[in-house]
């Protein structure tokens, strides 16, 4: 994408350019299948308006971009209905974690209705099957080329016959009339979604899934029926009047089995986001004018004094004003270590209180919290579509008609090829065919891996915010880093004192000793006067060392030199060579330390006191503990590393040999960091920027994947594809193993959903019958058929298992 910008960019540019555009989730009901997923993405993408729109059978809602002047949230839930699917409008104030949990409880009320209806037919169709046993032996030798049956008549009846002589005494209509009564009643009860669904499918001129059960079990059912209400129809035209009962209701048990599976795997996918919804307290302990009131937490206002004590999670934002504490955030960023929390620091609502009390005022809240943030973020990447997914839904949109046709085919075939085999063997054929096709399992090979994927990555604080990006990040083999905040910690600190020898204890011209804690305790008072990031780096190691600083008068900065101020009757000066030169210090006895403390990557500061050269303290933006660690992971997983900065030459290649990074672009400004960023992409690299978000956001939009660093209590990074919870370039190196991971299950999926439907309709169809005499019989094809969209959603779920770091 060397030059241009990437398409969610074009996407806001162009929807820019002629009005404002608007997004809308829609939540949907009665989506069984990928075939469902597909025809309505196509019918709300084709409405006038509709700028882009993502269906997601796995949350059972629609996510649309639409201009709001030719179209409205109204009419895309009419577009939605009238394509005979359930949707409503989306409540104004429901919270994301009130959304969140809707959803669950809804996926789970599904789940058990599935397994209710499953077990009781399962356990109709067995009863069905041994009650079969004496018909069977009572029919022609059309039910003996069912290869279930026929091993039945081998290995079951023989035992059944010794357990049950009384069955084989009861009349063969009383039997068959009682398995219809059975039958019907699961067709009508646990199968009725299946045909209701078919239904309002061909009334709107499309088939799914729904279609493909409805008629192999209707047919099969009305077959039944007919011969056990008038057998003597079928005796007349040589036609063995068989019933297939039990065969329909093993099949819709056994569909069944496979959507309740399906179901609970579904479920699994979307831990995360439970857990992350779980976080969140229902009350709050709020002070006020000293007594404490256990308040709901959507009473809590910004502003209000918040008590949390030991063992308590934190239930909003904000910052503490009194208490000393150690804070679990691990949930929130991935990081395994407790973060200590005193006065000032920010606290961040889910996390866990572990030792002391904290009183905290609240801010941030409701939609504005950063756990609200990271559920929103995390439920619309689980809802996005990876471009990989396009391949699915062009092969999902032909599957079902597809199906359809080479039933048809199949039931044409062994009737004019093999017309001694018989009608029913036919019809047999072509039931197996419309039984063994799953389009579902296409459709689920792609959004299971994301959602999964997405999850175990915000557990490990990497907030990935979609397919697109996920995918990306797999192609990546460049990462170039900006380095202040990113493979430094952005905050400089002092690293050497450097005093002058023959001076370090001699007196000054008032009479007392320069000791190095007189020198420190000056030099930092007067940098506290200085607004300089160096100068705070110095007061704050001197606070750190317990020195108190006294006052300064007369102080002056001369920007670019340094700064000067009387403390306690000494005139102190701070600041660069030039300075030192401008007001003739002699500054030879230390040339050589400062040298050397440049060539570290260190700024070197004079400091002279009474006109007289007394040291010199060295200040450096300190390297993150980490930061060696993760680059070298980049190297092991195959990627250069590029460091981008605004410093000097010299201080650039000191932190690069330091890091062990490949290569370095010293001082640029952010418009050097985009072209930096597209002269890599020139020669044909796939360019990951790392960055703060701040300066370095027109690279990050500009790379191939941006990934933003946050701090932990900000998340809003609208710059990058990737955010890290935790300041720590480990994150990077997680991200991208996540991504390979991810988008090698999502290849399995898709090849073995690919590949079950291309042996196994064929096999169903007999093609192996010529040659073997091998047939497939329709309850072992409806078995086929429920284990394999689970088994893409079970492979997807060792996505939860990947260790990152």
């Amino acid at each position: 994408m060397s030059g241009s910008l990437k398409a969610k960019d074009r996407g806001d540019v162009e929807g820019a350019i002629s009005s404002k555009v608007e997004h809308v989730t829609i939540p949907i009901t009665g989506m069984t299948c990928a075939a469902c997923q597909s025809f309505l993405q196509r019918e709300l993408g084709n409405q006038a308006g509709v700028r882009d729109a993502t269906v997601n059978l796995m949350l059972h809602n629609a996510t649309v971009t639409f201009d709001p002047v030719a179209t409205s949230t109204s009419a895309l839930v009419d577009t939605i209905r009238s394509s005979g699917y359930g949707a409503d409008l989306p409540l104004e104030h429901q919270s994301v974690f009130e959304e969140q949990e809707e959803h669950d409880e809804a996926q789970l009320k599904e789940y058990r209705q599935l397994r209710l209806k499953a077990l009781v037919s399962l356990m109709a169709g067995s009863v069905a099957m041994v009650l079969s046993m004496p018909l069977t032996m009572m029919g022609g030798m059309e039910r003996m080329k069912d290869p279930l049956m026929s091993w039945s008549m081998r290995v079951i009846d023989p035992l059944l016959r010794g357990a049950l002589p009384w069955m084989y005494k009861i009349s063969p209509d009383a039997i068959r009339w009682f398995l219809f009564a059975l039958s019907t009643f699961i067709v009508s009860w646990a199968g009725r979604r299946f045909y209701t669904k078919a239904w309002s499918a061909l009334l709107h001129k499309t088939a799914d899934m729904n279609t493909l059960v409805a008629l192999g079990t209707g047919a099969a059912y009305l077959y039944s029926a007919a011969s056990t209400i008038d057998p003597g129809f079928f005796v007349a035209r040589g036609i063995a009047p068989d019933v297939y009962f039990e065969a329909v209701t093993l099949i819709i048990g056994l569909v069944l089995v496979g959507n309740t599976l399906e179901s609970r795997a579904k479920g699994q996918t979307t831990s995360a986001l439970r857990k992350l919804v779980q976080l969140q307290p229902k009350t709050a302990t709020v002070l006020r004018d000293g007594v404490e009131s256990n308040t709901p937490l959507d009473l809590i206002q910004n502003g209000d004094l918040l008590l949390v004590r030991p063992g308590e999670r934190i239930p909003t934002d904000g910052e503490v004003i009194r208490g000393k504490s150690s804070v679990d955030e691990s949930m929130l960023t991935g990081e395994s270590l407790p973060v200590e929390k005193t006065v000032r620091d920010r606290v961040i609502g889910g996390t866990l209180n572990q030792r002391g009390s904290l009183q905290y005022i609240a801010s941030n809240l409701g939609s504005g919290s950063t756990l609200a943030q990271i559920v929103r973020l995390l439920r619309e990447a689980q809802g996005s579509r990876a471009p990989i997914q396009r391949l699915a839904d062009r092969w999902s949109a032909v599957f079902v008609p597809t199906v359809l046709g080479i039933a048809f085919v199949t039931f044409a075939a062994w009737r004019v090829f093999a017309p001694h085999a018989g009608t029913m063997q036919a019809l047999t054929a072509a039931v197996t065919v419309l039984v063994i096709a799953c389009p579902c399992a296409m459709g689920l090979a792609v959004p299971t891996a994301v959602m999964v994927a997405t999850g175990r990555g915000a557990h490990y604080g990497i907030l990935i915010k979609g397919g697109e990006a996920l995918q990306r990040l797999e192609k990546i083999d460049t990462v170039m880093l900006d380095k202040t905040g990113t493979i430094t910690a952005g905050r400089p600190e002092v690293t050497d004192l450097l005093f002058v020898p023959s001076d370090h204890d001699a007196a000054t011209s008032k009479g007392a000793p320069l000791t190095e804690y007189r020198v420190l305790r000056a030099v930092a008072a007067v940098e506290h006067a200085s607004e300089h990031p160096l100068a705070d780096a110095i007061v704050q190691y001197a606070l750190a060392h317990g020195l108190n600083l006294p006052q300064v008068s007369n102080f002056e900065s001369f920007p670019g030199l340094g700064v000067e101020g009387v403390v306690e009757g000494e005139t102190i000066l701070i600041g660069n060579h030039s300075f030192m030169k401008l007001r003739d210090i002699n500054v030879d006895t230390m040339i050589s330390s400062a040298e050397r403390t440049s060539e570290e990557g260190k700024t070197p500061l004079w400091v002279a006191i009474d006109g007289k050269l007394n040291a010199v303290i060295a200040v450096a933006d300190t390297i993150k503990p980490n930061s060696i660690k993760a680059i070298r992971q980049m190297h092991d997983a195959g990627l250069r590393v590029v460091m981008l900065t605004g410093d000097n030459e010299q201080t650039a290649r000191s932190i690069a040999r330091q890091v062990g990074v490949d290569d370095v672009i010293a001082g640029v400004l952010p418009a050097g960091k985009v072209k930096a960023v597209e002269g890599l992409q020139a020669e044909h690299r796939v360019v990951a920027m790392v960055g703060d978000g701040v300066n370095d956001a027109p690279a990050l939009a500009q790379a191939d994947v941006g990934l933003t660093m946050a701090s932990g209590a900000d998340i809003a990074m609208d710059a990058g594809d990737v955010t890290l919870m935790r300041s720590d370039l480990t994150g990077v190196v997680a991200a991208v193993t996540l991504s390979r991971s991810t988008m090698r299950v999502m290849r399995q999926n898709l090849f073995w959903a690919f590949f079950y439907n291309v042996i196994g309709i064929p096999i169903a169809a007999g093609v192996l019958y010529p040659a073997f005499g091998l047939l497939l019989s329709p309850v072992l094809a409806s078995a086929a058929m429920a284990l394999s969209s689970f088994s893409v959603v079970t492979n997807s779920l060792r996505l939860r298992r990947l260790k990152l770091g």
